[in-house]
């Protein structure tokens, strides 16, 4: 979109080495109070019965619903390339990644 300011500057992202290893997490916590969201991104690991928090992002309410809004996109664009993404049937009231707490080898 252009304003008329032909001087806008491009935002630059750098990505320090460390974190662009990334973290795996299988599990969110999402809570929040009247002025920020924190999501809490965890792994879980199937008979292990405690799951180690590894990222948390706190953000305003305004950024959080931007989120929300990125992430329906680029699931809609994933699912259009790559086909409907399942998920398995599970107690509707948990996000959990794993039916039970049994270890399976």
């Amino acid at each position: 979109m252009n304003n008329g300011n032909d001087n806008q500057k491009q935002l630059q992202i750098e990505i320090p080495p460390e974190v662009a290893q990334g973290e795996y997490a299988n599990f969110a916590i999402i809570t929040h109070s009247s002025s920020d969201f924190f999501v809490d991104f965890a792994r879980v690991i199937p008979g292990i019965n405690k799951a180690q928090v590894k990222s948390r992002v706190i953000l305003a309410p305004e950024h959080a619903k931007r989120l929300l809004g990125a992430l329906q996109e680029n699931v809609m664009r994933y699912e259009r390339e790559f086909g409907t993404i399942k998920i398995p049937q599970q107690n509707p009231r948990t996000i959990a990644p794993f039916p039970n707490n049994k270890g399976e080898a």
